[in-house]
């Protein structure tokens, strides 16, 4: 990959909302050409799709999200494959990754309404799945930073008053 799809690539990830003409002017790359680049690359299926990042702690019925790492049992001739397909059914998974290690095979984030509503989608859902052998729930108290946006403002300095 060349270094301006390259750049065009990171300045998406980093705000979807730029336009064409935006980015044409910010890497000096032609705008017909900076719309091409980017057709073709959702057409080959780099660009997946274009998100909002919300401050759920901002909004009056926030969610609740947690990971939950699993260790599982392979089925013979499928790998992870047949189980991730069936986790990523779920509409409460929101992600879900392979890890390398020993302690956990799989870790995927999940959303629910209440801490309760995720326990029982791990419990009901997840951990009765015949593969999973062990399941650890972590529940996520706060977001200071998600896919690179810091979620607070940084408070203004303020120097001290100094009296002798």
């Amino acid at each position: 990959m060349d270094k301006q799809t390259q750049d065009v690539l990171e300045l998406l990830e980093q705000n979807a909302k730029l336009t064409p003409e935006d980015i044409s002017e910010m890497t000096r790359i032609p705008q017909k050409d900076v719309k091409k680049m980017i057709q073709s690359l959702e057409d080959a299926g780099i660009i997946r799709y274009y998100k909002a990042i919300i401050d759920w702690d901002l909004v009056e019925n926030p969610y609740v999200y947690a990971f939950v790492q699993i260790k599982v049992s392979l089925e013979r001739g499928h790998g992870y494959q047949k189980l991730a397909d069936r986790i990523c059914k779920f509409p409460e998974v929101r992600s879900l990754r392979l890890l390398s290690g020993e302690d956990y095979d799989l870790e995927f984030m999940v959303r629910g309404r209440s801490m309760k509503d995720v326990a029982f989608f791990v419990s009901d859902k997840i951990a009765t799945m015949a593969q999973v052998q062990n399941t650890s729930t972590h529940f996520i108290l706060k977001t200071y930073k998600e896919d690179g946006i810091i979620m607070e403002e940084p408070e203004e300095f303020k120097r001290l008053h100094v009296s002798f």
